[in-house]
């Protein structure tokens, strides 16, 4: 996994379950071992992945930590807000939102609406130009990167100014000093690719959700804040540009102040529009000039991929629309607006080659996975591309798994399972709650009808079992109690049957393996299985029988040492009464134990081999 990477993937979270290609517009993720990981050079980071997740395997990148040394290192660090923190922090008022943060150790709180202002100043100084000619706004960046590295040939109608964010960055700069540390919080996950690209002018970006829970972990509650007079924004506060996070506010900018009138507006949000929205541009015939305004999330950005836990209602779109254009006000001192600095830049297309793949090729990863004609592409989207032919091209492309088709592998599961059934010597049978066969194998047709000894296994389905088995009620109570029945023998006519009924889905479906023990191979196999039940039935007795002879002889080993010992002891305790000597005690010893037929002052002589006298005796 790519740590370095704004999204990134935890292997051990990922459950197959294929969502987030789903819900990727532009397919950047590559299944590889069952896991669905992020191909950075083909992310738009437009954060779809991290939002459908069900298990929370795709991670956003936590850079917190980077601000925190940021801080340690800069004298002054200077938060940059993005306008829709009005929406993501319901119910706290702007000065409240910058008491908290500066509480964190900011040294002060700027408006991001500030450089939107001054782009919208740019945009509307291009828009002014006697050339006609179509313009993206370059202040998404998840735009932006769609559009560089997926349509290269639009990429060149991206304004050339920088985003409103890293504007805003180098109007900090140029009023605080190059030398300060800036840090933004904002709902979008693409800004922290703006920040790995531009480190001259932003040192980290953040989101509100790790706003959010750097307030919970400093214990800081933005509502519960009494607000000062020093809590205001610096260097001043934002007016039009504070309405760019809801679609159609840098177009309502750019005509409120800075007065272009002359030229074509459009705005398109949500990536899906988007892309149906910008089909046959070449083609399209200018009178004026056109400006599009396009934001990958749809309604905008209050609808960003990271607007954290305090939007209670996320899909509520028009009550976070409103708290932006409640915030948000219009200047009238200076109409039009003229650029103050220039931010160009530079959008130069870096398109994602992904290699093309002839017909034949396309047939042949088809047919891997069960499809040999266009009748069998159901095009079902279960992988997560939206046609087959997308989904056998993503496997060539390596970015993709067969098991990833949901069709083919409940195709293979089932020719797995129905071959082993048909295959088994054994008569098998399932029956569902009916007690009508649900499937059989040619074992049961025979046994059981041999009187349709013609007829196919799949041509039973349906069949009542009680018109075939006269023990269906063994099945019934199976079904009833969902107790399994394992190793009965029951009477069948002229045989006798060894049935085990197991429930396959408890209530529903009960399946049977039957099997006529008459039969000789049948027999021989059940010679055998009791010969070795036997064999371990006796073996079992045997370690039994050894266990008890063994503790018996260690108890009766243990009394009569201890007899022994006890007259030994005796012996000499009344030796050394009477007056005896050490050598009479030992020699009394040895008489007692040994025989007294030895001499007195003879050493006893053990026999060959050596050892101690009383391991000898014990032999």
């Amino acid at each position: 996994m790519n740590y370095l990477n704004p999204i990134h993937t935890e292997k051990r979270q990922c459950q197959d379950c294929y969502k987030c290609v789903r819900n990727c517009p532009v397919k950047a993720i590559k299944v590889e071992g069952a896991c669905a990981m992020i191909l950075p050079e083909s992310c738009i980071l437009c954060g779809n992945c991290v939002a459908v997740c069900p298990n929370g395997a795709k991670k956003i990148r936590d850079d917190v930590h980077r601000a925190r040394q940021l801080m340690v290192m800069r004298s002054k660090v200077i938060v940059s807000l993005a306008p829709s923190f009005v929406a993501a922090f319901s119910g706290v008022r702007p000065a409240q939102m910058i008491a908290a943060i500066k509480r964190l150790g900011f040294h002060g709180v700027s408006e991001t609406a500030l450089g939107a202002q001054h782009v919208s100043a740019h945009v509307a100084s291009l828009l002014a130009g006697p050339e006609k000619r179509i313009l993206v706004s370059s202040a998404c960046p998840t735009v932006v990167s769609y559009l560089q590295k997926h349509r290269s040939a639009d990429a060149k109608r991206i304004t050339p100014v920088l985003s409103p964010l890293l504007t805003h960055c180098k109007l900090l700069r140029s009023v605080f000093g190059p030398e300060i540390g800036i840090v933004f919080f904002g709902p979008c996950i693409a800004k922290k690719a703006e920040a790995d690209g531009h480190p001259d002018l932003l040192d980290v970006a953040l989101t509100f959700e790790d706003l959010f829970y750097w307030f919970e972990q400093e214990k800081i509650d933005p509502k519960a804040i009494q607000e000062t007079a020093d809590d205001h924004f610096i260097p001043e506060c934002a007016t039009d540009g504070a309405i760019y996070p809801v679609d159609g506010g840098m177009i309502a900018g750019i005509k409120a102040n800075c007065g272009v009138n002359d030229a074509a507006f459009m705005t398109f949000s949500g990536l899906s529009a988007i892309e149906k929205a910008i089909e046959g541009l070449d083609h399209l015939e200018l009178d004026r000039s056109l400006m599009l305004e396009l934001l990958a999330c749809e309604g905008g950005c209050v609808n960003g991929p990271a607007m954290g836990e305090w939007t209670k209602v996320r899909g509520a779109t028009v009550a976070k629309r409103y708290q932006v254009l409640r915030h948000s006000q219009y200047s009238t001192e200076e109409v039009p607006r003229k650029p103050v600095f220039a931010i160009d830049a530079d959008f130069t297309a870096k398109p994602v080659n992904l290699p093309q793949f002839t017909e034949d090729q396309i047939r042949v990863a088809l047919s891997k996975v069960g499809k040999f004609a266009h009748t069998d592409e159901l095009n079902c989207g279960g992988c997560g591309y939206d046609s087959c032919r997308a989904f056998a091209g993503a496997m060539l492309n390596n970015m993709a798994e067969r098991s990833m088709c949901v069709t083919y592998m409940r195709q293979l599961a089932h020719k797995k399972a129905d071959a082993l059934i048909q295959k088994m010597p054994s008569a098998v049978v399932i029956v569902d709650a009916q007690l009508k066969i649900v499937e059989c194998n040619a074992a049961f047709v025979r046994l059981f009808a041999p009187g349709a000894s013609n007829s196919l296994p799949a041509q039973m389905e349906g069949a009542e079992l009680a018109n075939l088995v006269p023990f269906h009620r063994v099945f019934a109570g199976v079904l009833r109690s969902g107790e399994d029945i394992v190793d009965r023998d029951l009477q069948y006519r002229e045989t006798i049957l060894h049935v085990s009924i197991f429930n396959v889905e408890k209530h529903v479906l009960v399946g049977g393996i039957i099997q006529d023990i008459t039969k000789p191979a049948v027999q021989k196999e059940q010679v055998i299985r009791k010969a070795r039940e036997v064999i371990q039935k006796n073996l079992s007795t045997v370690q039994q029988i050894a266990y008890l002879l063994g503790e018996n002889a260690a108890e009766s080993e243990i009394t009569l040492n201890s007899i022994i010992e006890s007259f030994s002891l005796r012996g000499i305790d009344e030796e050394t009464r009477s007056g005896g000597n050490k050598e009479k005690q030992c020699d009394q010893l040895n008489k007692n134990n040994l025989g007294s037929n030895l001499p007195v002052n003879e050493p006893p002589k053990f026999p060959p081999g050596g050892g101690d006298w009383r391991q000898r005796y014990r032999r």
